[in-house]
């Protein structure tokens, strides 16, 4: 009997350390970042960040180079708003009302692509891959990029 507990353990060893293995995930890559977050901020992106910054923004935007830099990043790069009226392009997505918008931000009640600001939504801006929302009884789509692309 203890000869078969001595074969037995022998033979369960190395299955046991096989299971123990770590599973390698594949490391996020290094965002890339176009040119033109060199450039200075326009009147708009720079209002578009006081908008929901406030009076944090000096201190948690415009003095932050890198938050700066991936904010940039952001409203000139990653978030792409389309008008698609093509009934075979659209594909079903979220709509924009089931994002959490922060504070105390309303839902524009007409939606205007030349004054949205994707800033006030709770969009995963750091996911690995893109996302699409429709915005809410409109043709538009707001398409948020992978800072990975």
């Amino acid at each position: 009997m203890k000869k078969l507990l001595i074969i037995l353990s022998i033979a369960l060893v190395p299955l046991c350390m096989s299971g123990q293995e770590s599973k390698q995930k594949n490391p996020l890559p290094i965002a890339k970042y176009n040119e033109n977050v060199k450039l200075p901020l326009t009147a708009k992106e720079r209002a578009q960040i006081i908008e929901v910054y406030g009076d944090s923004a000096d201190k948690l935007v415009f003095n932050n180079p890198h938050q700066l830099k991936t904010i940039k990043h952001i409203l000139r790069n990653r978030v792409e708003i389309k008008l698609i009226t093509d009934q075979g392009s659209k594909k079903p997505c979220p709509k924009i009302s089931e994002v959490y918008l922060f504070d105390d931000f309303e839902a524009e009640p007409k939606f205007n692509p030349n004054n949205f600001n994707p800033l006030k939504y709770d969009f995963n801006f750091y996911a690995r891959g893109a996302a699409m929302y429709q915005v809410d009884n409109t043709n538009y789509y707001i398409i948020i990029k992978s800072q990975y692309q």
